[in-house]
C-alpha cells in the first residue's frame, strides 16, 4: 500500500507545471490546509460539478487536472471509490459561496441531489437558515455522493472558497485535543460546534451516530495539510508514538516532501512540504 501511494503521487507531480499557488494561507503556517484527495468514477462528472456549477477553476498539475479554490487543491484519481463519505470520520467538507438559495436552485435544476432535510432533520427546507453564524447552509452530494455542505458568505469576493472540514466522532473533545495536540490547531467554536482552527480551515467536530468509518477508499480518501518543516514534525509525531503509515521522505526532483498518517478515528492524512510552491 505504501508503495502503491507513493508512486501515485510521483506520478502525479512529475514534471510539475506551477497552477499559480493557491495555498495563500500556508504562509500564515507552520501548518496549513493543502488539498483534498478524492477517488471517482468518473473524474469529467466531477470537473463539471466542481467548474460549471460551483465555479472553481481546472489547472494542471504535471499530467493532471486538479481543481484549484481559494486555500484548497482537489485532487481527482480515477478510482472506484468504496463509498460516500458521509458514513465516515469525515461526513463532509463545507464551502463559501456567496448566495446559498440561488446556487441550491440551480443545483436541483441540473440533477444533483439535495440533502439538507437528512443532513439536519429540523430544517426547513433544502435551505436551513443559522441564526448563530448569521448565514445560510445546504447540503449537496456531488458525484459519486461526495457530500458538501455550502456556507453562505454574502461578502465572498469570488465564487467558491473553502471553509471546513466536518469531522464526525465518538469522542469530540479527544479528537479535538488530537488536532490541537499533534496540528497546533487554535481551540474554539464554530456557532455551537465544538471547533478549531489552522490557516485556510475550520476543523468542526460533531458526535457520530453509529461508528464513523475509516476514510481510506472512500470518495474522500484523505484531507491534507501543508507544513513548514515537516521532516521536524514527522519526528515529534513519532517521539509521541503515532505511527506514519507513510514515514516522511523527500522527492528531490519536485522539492517536495510527504508523509501520511491516519488519526485515531480513521481519518486518513497527508502531510505535505513544498506543495504550495508547485
Amino acid at each position: 500500500m505504501r508503495t502503491f501511494v507513493l508512486a501515485a503521487l510521483i506520478i502525479a507531480l512529475v514534471s510539475s507545471i506551477p497552477i499559480e499557488a493557491q495555498l495563500h494561507a500556508a504562509k500564515e503556517g507552520p501548518i496549513s490546509i493543502g488539498h483534498h484527495h478524492f477517488n471517482v468514477s468518473d473524474v469529467e462528472a466531477h470537473k463539471k460539478f466542481w467548474v460549471d456549477q460551483l465555479g472553481a477553476e481546472v489547472a494542471k498539475l504535471g499530467p493532471d487536472e486538479v481543481i484549484k479554490l481559494p486555500n484548497l487543491i482537489v485532487m481527482l484519481r480515477q478510482r472506484d471509490p468504496s463509498g460516500s463519505n458521509r458514513p465516515s470520520s469525515v461526513n463532509h467538507i463545507g464551502l463559501q459561496v456567496r448566495d446559498v438559495p440561488a446556487l441550491v436552485k440551480k443545483l436541483k435544476a441540473a440533477g444533483y441531489p439535495i440533502v439538507t432535510q437528512e443532513q439536519i432533520p429540523t430544517a426547513p427546507g433544502d435551505v436551513n437558515p443559522v441564526p448563530d453564524q448569521n448565514t445560510n447552509v445546504a447540503f449537496v452530494l456531488a458525484p459519486d455522493e461526495m457530500n458538501i455542505e455550502l456556507f453562505e458568505n454574502k461578502k465572498l469576493d469570488v465564487p467558491i472558497a473553502n471553509h471546513h472540514i466536518h469531522f464526525y466522532t465518538s469522542d469530540i473533545d479527544a479528537t479535538k485535543a488530537w488536532y490541537v495536540k499533534h496540528l497546533g490547531a487554535a481551540p474554539g467554536m464554530r456557532g455551537s460546534f465544538q471547533a478549531a482552527d489552522l490557516p485556510g480551515v475550520n476543523l468542526t467536530f460533531s458526535a457520530s451516530k453509529g461508528e464513523a468509518l475509516p476514510t481510506q477508499g472512500r470518495v474522500l480518501d484523505h484531507i491534507g495539510f501543508e507544513v513548514d518543516g515537516l521532516e521536524a514534525l514527522c519526528k515529534k509525531l513519532e517521539a509521541a508514538g503515532l505511527e506514519l503509515a507513510v514515514p516522511y521522505r523527500k522527492i528531490d526532483a519536485l522539492g517536495l516532501g510527504i508523509a501520511f498518517l491516519t488519526d485515531p478515528w480513521g481519518t486518513y492524512i497527508e502531510l505535505t512540504e513544498g506543495l504550495d510552491a508547485l
